[in-house]
């Protein structure tokens, strides 16, 4: 069985989550989605709308996704890759070289992002509104 994992925050879920998602799973049998906690996004000074347990809900509902693991800490990447035995890192292009420390564990992937959604737009236009 071919292992993906994935991270992130998804709290307001939109197209864009769902294409990356649709297409991480496309690269193997099992997709892992580690989900950053409140605490670990309190500590990145970024606030989410849902909460760990809601957005945790929300994500085991896609059929894409397998299993959901809480991301704690920007450290534990490398354990997660070694102890769920993972062949494929995924993440967005924007993120593109940032975690090519990874290769010596796993292949790196980063896909294209889905152009003219994001959660930072969606907040935004609901403000401006």
């Amino acid at each position: 069985m071919k292992k993906v994992i994935t991270y992130g925050t998804y709290d307001l879920l939109h197209v864009g989550h769902i294409n990356l998602l649709r297409r991480a799973k496309e690269l193997g049998d099992y997709l892992i989605v580690a989900l950053s906690t409140d605490e670990f996004n309190a500590g990145k000074h970024k606030e989410a709308y849902h909460s760990f347990e809601d957005r945790k809900i929300i994500l085991e509902a896609i059929k894409y996704v397998d299993e959901v693991i809480p991301e704690t800490s920007w450290e534990q990447k490398i354990t997660d890759v070694l102890d769920n035995k993972v062949d494929v890192f995924v993440m967005g292009d924007d993120w593109k070289g940032s975690f090519d420390f990874l290769k010596d564990y796993c292949e790196v992937v980063y896909l294209p992002r889905t152009e003219g959604v994001s959660t930072t737009k969606i907040k935004s236009d609901l403000h401006n509104r």
